[in-house]
């Protein structure tokens, strides 16, 4: 069976594996080690590669509370099939009409809740009762192995925890990625982008096209990252080479190459950990090894912060260039539309790609420790496990006008096009509640001040700040004109949750938005006539309910 990230699957996205009752489900390899999700075979015949599907959930559809009639016909959702994987969101649309919260079978027999509302979906992520903790002893049992143990050393991040570990933890992550910190990666970030340009022009005069993906939106993350972990230029070959082979199929490679790029990230890894230790460098990782507020991280949280700075950094950032790029060369005008008008324009283009086409289908699943009222009717049972659809609550028609269109227009200030269909724009507090202060395209400043007065340097992820009161950030401006947003800067965009919400949200957020108002203006502006090779409809995408994005986005130039 392949590795489930054979798709670039992030690890620390991987869903935990809850309920595993049945020994004779297969449960394969996936990059989060100890994060493991009861799996299935695809059915014989069926197209796309074997893939894990989801946590295993056996219960009896529940009915809805006041309700004298059986429950209908449970939706049946196969996350392997390519055209569910290139378009979900008919299905999501479905699955709301039913109710924002949706109990579904999934294709290998088993059942989850699945939230595609809005509002449902920020409740369920800021809630603590939906805990991220998988249980003691789930999964089948794996021989021991030097692979087996570096997986598992290396998932014990803190997206596997609940406060008060995760707390600590992320006040100490949060306090490395202070903007001042993020943004003085800016000039570098540039460089990389341009080094990548001309390979990109390379291969153009090579052989007529290119693929974005492999030639772009993949490398740049994972040498962006190599930045902040420190990692010496002549070391990130291997860090690159380690990354695809732990996000890749291991059918698709030789023998034992999965194993020995686990063995030696977490040798790498080990190492650079003890070099940080002797010899400090600036990079944000270096931070994050000497900070000793509040005991410090131990040898090994810093090995698992490394891998999940590592994957966290590169996946969601990989899927926002590469949908980025082919949402504008498939609305040339939209593209027309940033290269005239500059910094504000792209950073909307930025935010509306985030909203449009959520690099991050879902969260990390979650499991509640009791019963759970939703409203309308929802009630979530204890121990089932639950699934936040980001990228389904990004396209409430109840948040959003016109949710399946791609419009960045929402997203610029005094447009008033962005506005949500229940909008409290102009009043200082969001539709939602929380405070919008700070917000608008020249909210987030290059020295992160804007965010409810507070920043973004770690005061507040203890349960204020970015906890989801009023620190979602949709909007904020990080275009590569360092803070100058568009024009007016006095409406605000209607935030999306494309980074998530509650004690959760990434922490990553500014460094992704930084990669991308830079690259991809850089990008299109050295390739005027760039065109798509391929009709975008027949894209492959990534299957699976966790990540999204184009596995290619094949150009050519006009000459």
């Amino acid at each position: 069976m392949s590795d489930p990230a054979d798709l670039a699957l992030p690890p620390v996205l991987d869903p935990p594996d809850h309920d595993r009752t049945a020994p004779d489900r297969a449960v394969p390899d996936d990059p989060a080690g100890v994060q493991e999700s009861a799996a299935v075979r695809k059915p014989a015949g069926a197209p796309g590669p074997e893939r894990l599907y989801a946590p295993e959930h056996v219960r009896a559809p529940e009915h809805r509370r006041g309700s004298e009639q059986p429950p209908a016909p449970e939706p049946v959702l196969d996350p392997a099939d390519g055209a569910f994987a290139r378009d979900p969101y008919p299905y999501y649309a479905a699955l709301r009409s039913q109710g924002p919260v949706t109990r579904v079978a999934l294709a290998n027999g088993t059942h989850a809740w699945l939230v595609t509302g809005y509002e449902q979906s920020r409740a369920v992520l800021a809630d603590p009762r939906f805990s991220n903790v998988p249980p003691q002893g789930a999964g089948r049992h794996k021989p021991d192995s030097p692979a087996q143990r570096a997986r598992a050393c290396l998932a014990r991040h803190m997206l596997n925890s609940d406060a008060p570990d995760h707390s600590r933890l992320r006040r100490l992550t949060a306090a490395a990625f202070a903007p001042r910190r993020v943004d003085a990666l800016r000039p570098r970030i540039a460089r990389l982008t341009d080094g990548l340009i001309a390979d990109v022009a390379a291969r153009l005069e090579d052989g007529g096209t290119a693929d974005l993906v492999d030639a772009f939106a993949f490398p740049l993350p994972v040498l962006v990252i190599g930045e902040v972990l420190g990692v010496p230029e002549e070391d990130r070959g291997d860090l690159r080479r380690w990354t695809y082979r732990v996000g890749s199929p291991a059918d698709a490679l030789e023998r034992g190459a999965v194993d020995e790029a686990w063995t030696s990230l977490y040798g790498y890894f080990t190492g650079l950990i003890a070099e940080k230790r002797r010899r400090p460098g600036e990079d944000l990782f270096s931070a994050l090894v000497h900070d000793s507020s509040e005991g410090g991280l131990d040898d090994g949280e810093l090995l698992a912060m490394a891998f999940l700075l590592l994957f966290a950094g590169y996946e969601t950032t990989m899927n926002l260039l590469a949908s980025a790029s082919l949402l504008l060369l498939a609305h040339p005008r939209e593209l027309e539309a940033a290269l005239r008008e500059g910094p504000g324009r792209w950073a909307a283009v930025v935010e509306e790609t985030l909203r449009h086409a959520s690099p991050l289908e879902g969260t990390t699943w979650r499991r509640t420790t009791e019963e759970v009222d939703l409203g309308g009717g929802a009630v979530v049972p204890a121990g089932a496990s639950v699934l936040a659809v980001l990228a389904a609550a990004n396209r409430d028609p109840s948040r959003y006008p016109d949710p399946d269109a791609f419009r960045p227009e929402r997203y610029v200030a005094g447009s008033g096009a962005h506005l949500s269909a229940a909008s409290g724009a102009g009043s200082g507090r969001g539709p939602d509640g929380d405070s919008m202060s700070g917000l608008s395209m020249s909210g987030l400043s290059v020295d992160g001040s804007g965010i409810d007065g507070s920043g973004m340097d770690g005061s507040g992820m203890d349960g204020s700040g970015m906890d989801g009161s009023g620190a979602d950030c949709s909007g904020a401006d990080v275009s590569d004109a360092g803070g100058a947003g568009a024009a007016g800067g006095q409406r605000r965009a209607a935030p999306h949750v494309a980074f998530g919400h509650g004690p959760h949200f990434c922490v990553g957020s500014r460094l992704a938005r930084l990669e991308a108002a830079i690259a991809l203006p850089r990008l299109f502006a050295a390739f005027p006539g760039l065109r798509l090779a391929a009709d975008p409809a027949e894209l492959p995408y990534r299957p699976g309910l966790l990540v999204r994005g184009p596995r290619r986005v094949p150009v050519t130039a006009a000459r």
